[in-house]
């Protein structure tokens, strides 16, 4: 009698806790759904990540049996997952999406990570800084020790075994030329404060880098220099229209050169050094993340060219790319003017903590794998 009494205690007190925790979710499920709002955004994410041509034929299939019956994959459809997706723009599989409405700053956690480097994980995702105007614009001190033991690159007096005759089929440019490095910068400590205009110690001089080793290697480039915070300021914009001034940029590169195959935005990461820099056969480098957008209908090409560019990195350079991400309209611009292009691709190059040294050392290594790719594609005829 005694042990039936301590089980029915048991079944009771199990039975008000799980009755309190089905009204919990039941509240939090009708909060979430009715404070939910079906946009044209949260649909697109949802229906441009599934096979349209499949849904359209199993719908089609539902009133006409005859032009399905042969078609077993149509029944792989997942119409529940893909309806719960649409209601709630919830993923039963990404815990993610149930807390970046609840907890301020969990939507920083929305990036992607699409192929994971040496030590790579939610906890060490890029982060994309966006400070405000002032900051912007402010006028700061070069960190003239920083700067003088840049290396002159010796030009090789052989020329390259290859080359594009003149044609420039890589263009460089920097949505964010103003993102620069702290141990270039005199008196700043202040990660936020890592901005400047001067190009011997923001991008713009990363991009040169970059520029002047693969015209060494015979490939032709195009690199903007422009001031995009003192364009910005002009227009009465802010850091957020930066994308909407590189687009022009891009367009207009496009159209007057039609030699023009590859789009490179360079970036640099918000993160601290010891995840921003790796050392190599005793050379340290600033490491490198390669950013695609999926807002744009080349999502799956500018995916793939960064998978293969960071294979090609990791397999000649180990530990130097920290991965493939990929970024929704959660995380702010989410095309970074990859929809202008399928050989379009954003790299962040080291962090606010990397030197001169580590950023032309992760130049002149990305010059060496993207040249080998370059012309690899360019003989099997892709471009």
């Amino acid at each position: 009698m005694k042990k039936n009494k301590q089980i029915n205690i048991f079944v009771r007190i199990n039975g008000a806790f799980l009755s309190i925790l089905f009204v919990f979710i039941l509240i939090a499920g009708m909060t979430t759904f009715f404070s939910m709002s079906m946009s044209s955004d949260s649909v697109g994410t949802v229906l441009e990540k599934s096979d349209l041509n499949k849904l359209f034929l199993y719908f089609y299939g539902v009133e006409n049996k005859y032009y399905t019956q042969d078609n077993p994959e149509l029944n792989d459809i997942p119409l529940t997952k893909i309806g719960f997706q649409l209601a709630t723009n919830l993923k039963v599989n990404d815990v993610r999406t149930f807390f970046a409405r609840e907890v301020p700053g969990f939507s920083d956690f929305n990036t992607k990570i699409q192929v994971a480097g040496q030590g790579t994980d939610i906890t060490t995702l890029p982060i994309e800084s966006s400070p405000p105007m002032d900051v912007i614009l402010k006028e700061r001190q070069i960190a003239q020790n920083a700067l003088n033991g840049k290396k002159t690159k010796e030009k090789s007096t052989l020329p390259p075994t290859q080359t594009t005759n003149g044609k420039k089929v890589v263009y460089i440019y920097h949505s964010h030329s103003y993102e620069s490095y702290l141990p270039l910068l005199q008196g700043v400590s202040n990660p936020n404060d890592a901005t400047s205009s001067n190009n011997s110690v923001n991008v713009v001089g990363v991009g040169d880098m970059l520029a002047a080793d693969l015209d060494a290697n015979g490939i032709g480039t195009e690199h903007s220099t422009i001031n995009v915070a003192q364009k910005l300021q002009e227009r009465g914009w802010t850091a957020n229209n930066a994308y909407q001034y590189s687009r022009e940029l891009v367009k207009e590169a496009m159209a007057s050169d039609q030699d023009l195959k590859f789009m490179i935005d360079i970036h640099r990461d918000s993160l601290r050094k010891n995840k921003t820099t790796t050392s190599i056969n005793g050379k340290s480098y600033a490491r490198l993340d390669f950013i695609v957008g999926e807002a744009n209908p080349n999502f799956k090409q500018n995916l793939e060219l960064a998978k293969q560019l960071h294979a090609a990195v990791e397999k000649k350079y180990p530990g130097l790319s920290r991965g493939v991400f990929s970024k929704d309209k959660s995380m702010g611009n989410a095309v970074y003017n990859q929809d202008l292009s399928p050989r379009a691709i954003l790299i962040e190059v080291g962090g606010v903590d990397n030197n001169l040294e580590e950023l032309q050392n992760a130049m002149d290594a990305f010059a060496d794998v993207f040249s080998e790719y370059y012309w690899q594609m360019k003989g099997a005829g892709q471009f």
